[in-house]
């Protein structure tokens, strides 16, 4: 049971990484005025997605209960609330400074996105280290 809950802790987490550098990978076409990142990072999630479908032990691994309940703190972590607060601070910001100098609403998201994946992580090892400490005591 734990090496099944460690497996869903590092794909979870990996899976926010790559969603991460997509998102950031916007941000600096964006930046630079070319597609070139964005392609190069759709491109491998494209070609982990793909592997994870076709290769067969991966496809019944991430099938499991608590790959699915972590995928699923993940995304909340990194994607739900930051969407929420991003929208509330950018809004915060406009109605204080006005629209003069605003950052782009993309990069306030990545900003707390990242923020989100680092509480994420962080918890997944906090509750690593009780389960172990738990485990060892027994």
């Amino acid at each position: 049971m734990q090496n099944v809950r460690r497996y869903a802790d590092i794909i979870a987490s990996i899976e926010g990484l790559i969603w991460l550098g997509l998102a950031w990978s916007i941000s600096i076409s964006m930046f630079i005025g070319s597609t070139e990142p964005t392609l190069a990072a759709l491109f491998i999630v494209g070609a982990l997605v793909l592997i994870s479908w076709a290769h067969r032990p991966m496809r019944y691994l991430l099938k499991r209960y608590h790959i699915r309940k972590r995928r699923t703190d993940m995304w909340i972590h990194t994607l739900a609330l930051p969407l929420l607060l991003a929208m509330f601070f950018h809004i915060m910001l406009e109605a204080l400074l006005g629209a003069a100098w605003l950052p782009p609403k993309i990069l306030l998201f990545n900003l707390l996105a990242s923020a989100g994946w680092m509480t994420f992580v962080m918890t997944l090892f906090i509750k690593f280290i009780f389960h172990s400490v738990k485990t060892s005591s027994k």
